[in-house]
């Protein structure tokens, strides 16, 4: 049986919902158990529909599940995707991840497989530093990053080893053939990593 994967997002209007599904068709691909879940939205039912492509995507994606501690705790491998927001995850993505303080205590999230993907604005709007900034969730849970490095040809076309990313031109951009790629690649990744590697017990902290 193949290793279970989470890959966790929020989107606003689209772009990193669509990243979302490439990674979860890449780590399909390997015979791993995917569930693709959003992150409940926390912006005020004026504002989203102030905008049409926010109130548009919430309309379209209302039927994928709302991300719970249950799918982090299931899983083998956790991938989060976010757009940026000054540099740094999204608030709904960090709001969910800073509720799983319990989790992490009980040692539940120890050694599990960890990667990210974003999407920013423009070409230097924070797609690394969001990235990075995940990293550090990763780190105090004692959970193992896996990068798509520049393994993989579209890896040097997306230029980002970090994780998967793209640039939306202030939204006006879908992700195309390498941004999908790109996530397409670290799904792939991230199940075959977690394929060699299960979590079987927990590891609790120690205080």
């Amino acid at each position: 049986m193949g290793p279970k994967v989470a890959v966790i997002y929020y989107s606003q209007t689209g772009i990193t919902h669509d990243q979302a599904r490439a990674v979860g068709q890449g780590a399909e691909e390997t015979g791993a158990e995917v569930r693709v879940r959003r992150v409940r939205e926390l912006a005020p039912e004026q504002q989203i529909a102030a905008n049409e492509a926010w109130a548009r995507h919430r309309e379209e994606t209302q039927d994928i599940p709302e991300a719970t501690q249950e799918d982090l705790e299931w899983a083998d491998a956790v991938v989060f995707g976010t757009p940026t927001r000054f540099g740094l995850p999204a608030a709904p993505l960090k709001l969910f991840i800073d509720q799983m303080g319990g989790l992490w205590a009980q040692g539940k999230l120890a050694n599990k497989i960890a990667a990210s993907f974003t999407s920013a604005g423009t070409e230097h709007g924070g797609q690394e530093t969001t990235i990075l900034a995940l990293n550090n969730t990763f780190y105090h849970w004692g959970a193992i990053i896996v990068p798509p490095g520049y393994l993989d040809p579209v890896q040097f076309e997306a230029g980002n080893p970090y994780g998967a990313s793209h640039t939306s031109n202030n939204g006006h951009t879908p992700p195309d053939a390498v941004a999908l790629g790109s996530a397409h690649f670290l799904g792939r990744r991230v199940a075959e990593i977690a394929a060699k590697i299960r979590v079987t017990e927990p590891v609790p902290v120690s205080g």
